[in-house]
């Protein structure tokens, strides 16, 4: 046990160390939501009426309702951000150096997963406070209910980078993969829309948006911040975030995976 939490400090210090390093990475993951927040959103304001839904007790401006999809935003960035580091890292021949450690294997990626989620809920704050400032405020309770949300959606979303990162042969053909599943993501959820004005459009839109793993985090981070519980969407969260776990180890899994079958 002590021999697992020190390999944990280790590879988080790591990971920290890293961002530091790379403060246009910092920069970057808090310029995406900002332009939404405060440009996109407000030429969209008088486009989009939104109706009482929970958790929302009255109506609310365009900008409060797209602030858990910015918040699920980020972590969909910095997921993928931490899996193109795990790309660099085996190319560069240094992840191979980590994953001689005695540790288990499993645990190794799942020490990355953590302290790459670690990094995200601080720039989720750090967007939370800036937002604040501009007048988009919170329940004071939900800022901190909303961290444990935070956590499992940035598990669930490192996992499923974690897992394409096993798939991926070469650091070139990283961004490209990253279009085809970050964009989609982002784009058929609740993050910028409501699921009433989904179904409104297209009933098939609507349910591949409802069949979606990122809606349910960024509902479950609506819920969060105003200091309630969605038990469905924590339960979809926690479920897609064991099966893209699940494919990351097989796929680091030299007997059995992608890692094998690339030497």
């Amino acid at each position: 046990m002590r021999g697992a939490v020190l390999v944990l400090r280790a590879i988080a210090a790591r990971e920290a160390l890293r961002f530091v390093r790379q403060r246009e990475r910092f920069v970057a993951a808090l310029v995406r939501p900002l332009v939404w927040l405060l440009v996109f959103a407000a030429g969209f304001r008088a486009a989009l009426g939104m109706s009482i839904i929970p958790p929302y007790q009255t109506y609310v401006t365009y900008e409060t309702y797209i602030i858990p999809g910015l918040c699920g935003m980020i972590l969909l960035f910095n997921g993928m951000q931490s899996s193109l580091s795990l790309v660099y890292d085996r190319e560069m021949g240094s992840m191979r150096l980590l994953l001689t450690s005695p540790m288990p294997r499993w645990w190794l990626l799942v020490c990355k997963l953590i302290g790459s989620t670690l990094i995200s809920i601080l720039q989720v704050y750090t967007f939370l406070v800036i937002a604040a400032l501009f007048g988009i405020t919170m329940p004071l309770a939900g800022y901190v209910a909303v961290l444990p949300a935070l956590f499992l959606a940035g598990l669930m979303l490192g996992g499923l980078g974690l897992a394409l990162s096993s798939f991926i042969q070469q650091l070139e053909n990283f961004a490209g993969v990253m279009n085809f599943v970050i964009f989609p993501m982002f784009f058929l959820s609740s993050a910028l829309y409501p699921l009433w004005r989904m179904a409104e459009s297209s009933e098939i839109l609507h349910d591949i948006c409802a069949f979606n793993p990122f809606t349910h985090a960024v509902e479950m981070i609506r819920f969060a911040l105003y200091a309630q519980v969605n038990f469905g969407a924590m339960a979809v969260t926690c479920a897609a975030g064991m099966v893209f776990l699940a494919l990351a180890l097989w796929g680091y899994d030299p007997a059995r995976g992608m890692i094998r079958r690339k030497g």
